[in-house]
C-alpha cells in the first residue's frame, strides 16, 4: 500500500493556480464602433443593450473634463465692493425719442423790437442817469406853458444825452384827454405805466384848447409806449394833440401850445450829439406803417419850425 501511494504521488503533476486576465482598457467611441454596435444591437438583448448605453456614457463622462471652480477670495473689509450701475429701462416710446441738440446762442444788439403792449424788456440806453442837465433860465413870454407846467417840466431829472426825438401824434378822436387815455392804456392795453405818451395837448372837449398836461412818464422819466420800438421809446419824446387828424385840423390853440412845448424841451433836455432833439411826426419814425398824426396834420410846416441842423 505504501508503495502504491509513493508511486501514484510521483505521477501526480502539479497544476499552477489560474491567474485572473487583465481587463481590457475601453477605447473611446469612434464612428466605426458604433456603427459596429449599432449593426449588433439588432442581436443583442435588452439587458445588453442597456449595458452597452450605460458603459457609452461612463466613458463619454470620463473623457469630458470637468472645469475646476474658481474660487473668489472674499473681500477686505476696507475694500468697498463697487456694483455695476442699474441701467434704466426705457419704453419704446423713450427709446425712439432723440435728445435735440442744444441750440448756439447768439448775441447781437436789436435795436427795433415790435410789440404791442408796455412790456418790461430791457433795452439799450443812451445817456448817463446820474449826469442830469441843469435847468435853464428862459426869458420867452409862454401863453400856454402855465407856472405849473414849466416847474413839473424843470423838475424832472432829465439824463445828459437822452431825448434824441420829438414825435408827434394824433389821438385818433375827436375828444378826449390824458386822464382818459390813461384809463384806456392801463386797462384795455394793459400797460403798466399807464398813459403812453409824455404829454398831452387839448382841443377844448375834454380839456381846454391847447391845454397842455404832463403824464407821468415825463415826471419819472420812463420811456414812452407811443412808438412799435423799445428803443426808439427810450429815447424819443411823446406829444399827442386831441383829434382825428385825417378828418379835422389841430386847432389855432393847439399849434401854439405845440410850438411853446417843443421849444421848451427842446432847451430842457439839451443837445444830443451836437443838436437839438429832432422833431418828427409819428409815420416818419415808426418801424410800422401809420397814418399817424393825419393825412391833414401840416407835416411841412413842423419841418420848417423845427430844423434838424
Amino acid at each position: 500500500m505504501k508503495q502504491l501511494f509513493l508511486k501514484s504521488r510521483q505521477e501526480m503533476q502539479i497544476v499552477p493556480s489560474p491567474t485572473p486576465a487583465p481587463k481590457a482598457t475601453p477605447l473611446p467611441a469612434t464612428p466605426a464602433r458604433k456603427a459596429f454596435r449599432s449593426r449588433n444591437s439588432e442581436s443583442a438583448t435588452p439587458a445588453n443593450r442597456s449595458e452597452e448605453e450605460s458603459a457609452e456614457r461612463s466613458e463619454r463622462a470620463a473623457e469630458t473634463p470637468k472645469p475646476s471652480p474658481v474660487q473668489t477670495p472674499p473681500p477686505t473689509p476696507n475694500e468697498q465692493v463697487e456694483e455695476p450701475p442699474v441701467q434704466p429701462v426705457r419704453t419704446p416710446q423713450e427709446e425712439s425719442w432723440v435728445e435735440p441738440t442744444p441750440k448756439k446762442k447768439r448775441h447781437g444788439w436789436f435795436f427795433f423790437h415790435f410789440h404791442s403792449d408796455d412790456d418790461e424788456i430791457v433795452v439799450q440806453k443812451s445817456g448817463s442817469q446820474n449826469d442830469t442837465v441843469p435847468v435853464g433860465h428862459y426869458n420867452g413870454r409862454w401863453r400856454y406853458l402855465t407856472p405849473a407846467v414849466r416847474q413839473a417840466i424843470d423838475n424832472a431829472r432829465v439824463a445828459r444825452n437822452r431825448w434824441k426825438y420829438i414825435v408827434v401824434h394824433n389821438s385818433g378822436t375827436r375828444q378826449g384827454n390824458a386822464r382818459i387815455f390813461d384809463y384806456y392804456h392801463r386797462h384795455v392795453r394793459r400797460m403798466p405805466n399807464g398813459l403812453a405818451y409824455h404829454f398831452v395837448i387839448g382841443n377844448g372837449t375834454s380839456s381846454g384848447d391847447g391845454q397842455i398836461e404832463i403824464g407821468n412818464r415825463w415826471v419819472l422819466q420812463l420811456a414812452g409806449g407811443h412808438v412799435h420800438s423799445d428803443y426808439l421809446n427810450y429815447i424819443a419824446l411823446g406829444i399827442c394833440l386831441v383829434g382825428d387828424f385825417n378828418r379835422d385840423l389841430p386847432t389855432r390853440a393847439q399849434y401854439e401850445a405845440l410850438d411853446e412845448l417843443i421849444r421848451y424841451l427842446r432847451q430842457r433836455v439839451g443837445k444830443v450829439d451836437g443838436r437839438y432833439s429832432i422833431v418828427l411826426g409819428h409815420k416818419e419814425i415808426n418801424p410800422r406803417p401809420t397814418d399817424c398824426p393825419g393825412n391833414r396834420f401840416p407835416l411841412n410846416w413842423l419841418h420848417r419850425t423845427f430844423p434838424s441842423d
